[in-house]
Parts: C-alpha cells; structure tokens; sequence
C-alpha cells in the first residue's frame, strides 16, 4: 500500500515539473520574440542604417515631450557608458531590457498577431473571389470585426498614453513670465484639449475590449458649446493682448490638479426605453458607489429618446479601469441591443480646484 502511496507520488510531482518545464520554456520563447521585436524597433531609429545611433538619432526618435533636451543627452550618456557617442543597437536593447516587465508578453503578442493577420490576409487574396456568396459575406465580416477590434485597443493606449503623457507633463510644468505667456498665446494657440481626449465607447456585450462607437460629431450641442467658449476666448485675447500675471492655484500643491468628466450620449429605440431606464438606474446607483467616481448625473432628451450621462472621476486611469470592470460590462450587454447607433463617448479635463470650490 505503501509503495503505490509513493509510486503515485512520484507520478504527480513528475507532471508537475513537466507542466513547469513548459510554462517556463513557453515563458522564455515569449521574451525571445518580445526582444526580437523590440530589436526591430530600435533598427527604425538608425536613420543611416549603421546599426549604431548618435546622439542626434537618439533624440529624435525617442523624445516624447517630458523629458527635457538635457534629460534625454544624460540618459543617452548613461547608456553609452564607453562614451562612444554611437549606441550599439544590442546595448540599447540590453540597457532597456530589464525594464519590459509585462510588455514583453504585449511586444510578443504583437509578433504573433502581425504573423497572423498577414497570413489571413494571403488566405483572403486568394480565396475570395472563388468564395461562395455566403463565404463572401463571412470574410467581410470577419475583417470589419477584426479592424474594430485593433482600432479598440488603439483607442484605448492612445488613452493610456494621454494620461501618462499628461502626468508627466504636469510634474515638470514650471510658471512662465507674463510676457512670455501673452507672446506664446498670441503667437502658437495650443490644440485644445476637447479635441484629443475622445476615446471609443465600450458597446461588445462579448469583450472586455473597447469594441465600438464613434468620435463625438462636430455639430452636436456640447462640441459646439466648447467651440463658442473658444471664440469668446481667442476674441478677448486679440481685443486684450496684455495678460494679468500668472495666479498660481493655491489647491494645486494640495490636491491633483485634474478630474476627468465623461460625457456618454446613448440614442436608444422607442420599444426600449423602459428596459433601458431600469438598466441605466441600476448601473447609475452602482457606479455612484465607486470610490473614485465623483458624481453621475443623467439627462433624458425625450423628443428623440436619448439620453446623455455625465460622469466625474478622480482621473482617468480610475475610469479606464472601470471600463473593464463587470459592473460597466453588464451594463453594456443590457444596453447593446437597445440602442438606435453607437454610444458617443468624449471626454474632458477639468481644474479639480473647481469641482473641490464648488462642492464645499
């Protein structure tokens, strides 16, 4: 009895090394593609294709607007430890290495999915023709449902990048002189913030992904509201050229200087407004009880059944991640089927010194 105890033992602890053995085999085959492919992305910034990179080189392609032109010289330099003036794409690619983390398994992914996708598209060129209506029908479907899909997670690192970029950028914000101010805002009007911070609607009852929706339209109420605030705004700048000086925000030291509002418009069919209203009550009620959620307020259009809600984070990576969480996610599989088009989502930062005024 004993021995069968111990043989089956055995048995087990076996599977269980060899099932490591593969998770870590598998583990190592993901980083060696994830590297490989961070390699190629270095090899886009060797302009001359020496397979080295100045300082020049350097700075171009890897400059993202926070660190300064002396921060990016003393991170080159600290990279080219020979003071060769020339990185070696290999020592870049070790120097960056250990600092992947998670995104190794993401670059890897990327290898994988390119491969993929680019064989799918070989299969299509030729097969499609000769396809039968039906089979026709099933490859456009597929592509469009594929291309959503990849445009999804664009939208949604394109609203990570913002809000890292936007952290970064308010870290290293310093006062500028009035004169230097007034020249700046007469001469070079920065984009406006409305229109970068649009991000796709989470529809997919099937996904967790950002999967459908469209930007906000130019023409509806809230953009053109924002468009005649810039009027006014750019109208006063040229009748008052001489600004003020600067007031600094005395609550800006104390708290974060921005909250995120979220508008979501949701046009639903007629035959299913009641159904729509109970699922919006329950997601309003629960959303409200997030720690991170400032306030949600609903609007009801009844001459066209359509309904804007507004939302109120601490910041945008709060939202984000609400976005993936299962209250947000059933109220989308409840919706999905009553609404008349899309769901507009676009949002906006606001001074959080004016939501913390105006709330005591």
């Amino acid at each position: 009895m004993l021995a069968c105890t111990e043989l089956i033992t055995m048995c087990l602890q076996s599977a269980k090394h060899e099932h490591l053995r593969k998770q870590q085999q598998q583990l190592n085959h993901n980083q060696n593609q994830g590297i490989a492919l961070f390699k190629d992305i270095f090899r886009r910034a060797d302009k001359n294709d020496d397979g080295k990179l100045s300082l020049e080189e350097f700075h171009s392609y890897f400059s993202d607007g926070v660190l300064t032109d002396e921060q990016m010289q003393e991170l080159y330099y600290s990279i080219d430890r020979q003071q060769t003036d020339n990185l070696d794409i290999n020592e870049l690619s070790e120097y960056f290495t250990p600092h992947l983390g998670e995104y190794v398994n993401v670059l890897s992914a990327l290898e994988k999915l390119n491969v993929s996708i680019l064989k799918a598209m070989d299969k299509t060129k030729e097969e499609y023709q000769g396809s039968s209506v039906l089979g026709q029908f099933v490859t456009r479907f597929l592509l469009r449902e594929t291309t959503t899909q990849l445009q999804s997670l664009q939208s949604s690192l394109d609203c990570a990048m913002e809000a890292v970029h936007d952290h970064g950028s308010t870290e290293r914000r310093t006062l500028k002189e009035p004169e230097d101010l007034s020249i700046q805002r007469v001469t070079k009007r920065p984009s406006r913030r409305i229109q970068k911070n649009m991000c796709l609607s989470p529809t997919d009852p099937y996904s967790g992904m950002l999967t459908t929706g469209v930007s906000v339209e130019p023409d509806n109420h809230w953009g053109s509201q924002i468009n005649q605030m810039e009027q006014h705004v750019d109208k006063m700048e040229c009748e008052s050229p001489h600004l003020e000086p600067l007031k600094e925000d005395t609550l800006a030291g104390t708290y974060k200087s921005n909250i995120l509002l979220v508008q979501r418009q949701m046009s639903v069919k007629e035959r299913d407004v009641e159904q729509f209203q109970q699922a919006l009550k329950i997601y309003s009620d629960a959303t409200s009880s997030q720690l991170n959620n400032l306030h949600i307020s609903v609007q009801n259009l009844p001459d066209r059944s359509c309904f804007i809600m507004y939302e109120f984070w601490q910041d945008r990576l709060s939202w984000m991640s609400y976005l993936q969480s299962s209250i947000n996610k059933t109220f989308q599989r409840c919706i999905i089927d009553s609404l008349e088009e899309p769901e507009i989502v676009s949002t906006m930062l606001l001074p959080a010194s004016w939501w913390i005024m105006n709330n005591n």
